[in-house]
């Protein structure tokens, strides 16, 4: 297998090397491309430029699997907690035992957040959308804490890690609680991660407070399949605004005003707003499922087939068994649920859904679930971003240790060529 590719162009032969992968593509290394032959590639929405050399995590759409440090997401899904994902996508490596109690203690005294925050979070109405108040809270955070972080120290990066850790499970379920009209809920370090965010999402102060396990295991579950995932917008955005040495908490409000958009991390919030639609219209399913199959119909299904999987998603086939278990276990009667799960078995058993490879993706299950657990379709982004979080962190410490450079895209100009200027009086 040759080890270069050669470029004919303009009566010479030009010669660019391959990067090779430990798994899935390899590429082209096309650094000197413009400066040899003055030509540049246009590939837009970059789906076949690699921007980056990772180590972090891999996935491979046309057979449907993903790892976490070469590590498949199955057996993370199924042995690993969240926290211990966090370390792995940090540190590059599953932790010890002792490694992990002490990481878990690092982020634990980083908890606490600022009564001044709260000053922030009340200038929001409630009808704020959760994503732009969790946007906004977590630059604030870099007012709190001004020092820029020294990437030549461990320390400082491990520092920053477990502060922003540690705060924004706070961010998240302040914002839910503004969206209610809840009291704030604080911390407690006695808790592990997920049973910690749990209690500050749902305890009330006028009613005792039970812990259901389940749910507790549903909400880490989805929060490790939505740790990384490749240079996808949010990633790519947090590594771009990084490559300008911006600060780690600027870096990933970008990345969570990126996952916003209904296209990225609103994708399960889609799904319940179609899943409304078709109830309010009578709940007729075969109508919006034909509406689905014709080809003179714009109507889509929300939450089936994927922009890079060309098989089942992989965090699909986990997410299905937990979204089963919280249905058979909490006993919900609800029309919008009921007709996701019927839609979810028509697309199993259908054939035009097979062809065209439409399986439900973790977005389907993800909105289902949190719609079970009776959390609101705006926060749906929210709860993704908490899961992020740690594949946004471990990606911007690699593009920095890298010595990566400022991030320029080049373009190609199509407007009008060069012209002078007509003063505003002999202008038609």
């Amino acid at each position: 297998m040759s080890d270069t590719v050669k470029l004919s162009y303009n009566g010479k032969e030009y010669e660019y090397p391959i990067i090779e992968s430990v798994i899935g593509d390899r590429g082209i290394n096309i650094a000197k491309l413009r400066d040899e032959t003055g030509l540049i590639t246009l590939d837009t929405g970059f789906k076949n430029t690699g921007a980056t050399k990772s180590k972090i995590t891999y996935l491979d759409g046309d057979l449907g699997q993903l790892y976490y440090r070469g590590y498949p997401i199955e057996q993370i899904a199924e042995k690993s907690t969240f926290t211990e994902v966090m370390y792995l996508l940090l540190e590059g490596e599953l932790p010890t035992r002792e490694q992990l109690t002490q990481f878990e203690a690092d982020i634990k005294k980083n908890s606490l957040v600022s009564e001044e925050m709260k000053q922030i979070l009340k200038s929001f109405p409630r009808s704020a959308h959760p994503m732009g108040v969790l946007s906004t809270l977590t630059n604030a955070l870099t007012a709190f804490n001004p020092h820029a972080v020294n990437v030549k120290s461990e320390r400082d990066l491990h520092n920053a890690f477990t502060l922003l850790l540690a705060k924004f499970p706070v961010l998240c379920a302040w914002t839910y609680r503004l969206k209610l009209g809840l009291p704030l809920n604080y911390s407690n370090n006695r808790l592990d991660y997920p049973h910690n965010f749990y209690q500050m999402m749902f305890r009330k102060p006028t009613e005792d407070f039970e812990v259901d396990e389940l749910v507790v295991d549903a909400i880490d579950k989805l929060l490790i399949l939505h740790a990384d995932h490749e240079q996808n917008c949010s990633t790519s955005t947090v590594r771009m605004v990084g490559s300008a040495h911006t600060g780690l908490f600027a870096s990933i409000s970008a990345g969570v005003s990126a996952l916003w958009g209904p296209l990225h991390g609103g994708a399960n919030q889609a799904v319940i707003e179609m899943l409304e639609t078709i109830k309010d219209d009578g709940g007729d399913l075969q109508k919006w499922i034909n509406k689905a199959k014709s080809k003179n119909d714009n109507f889509r299904l929300m939450g089936f087939g994927h922009r890079v999987y060309r098989n089942f998603d992989p965090r699909a086939r986990v997410i299905k068994k937990v979204a089963d278990d919280i249905f058979n276990k909490l006993g919900i009667h609800d029309e919008t649920l009921e007709i996701a799960k019927k839609l979810e078995e028509v697309a199993l058993s259908d054939s035009y859904f097979a062809e065209k490879k439409l399986y439900p993706n973790v977005d389907f299950y993800s909105g289902i679930i949190y719609r079970a657990l009776g959390i609101p379709t705006e926060m749906f982004t929210v709860m993704f971003a908490l899961g992020r979080l740690p594949g946004w962190i471990a990606q911007w410490k690699e593009m920095r240790m890298n010595g990566e450079p400022i991030n320029r895209p080049r373009q190609i100009y199509v407007g009008s060529p060069k012209r002078d200027y007509v003063e505003i009086d002999k202008r038609n």
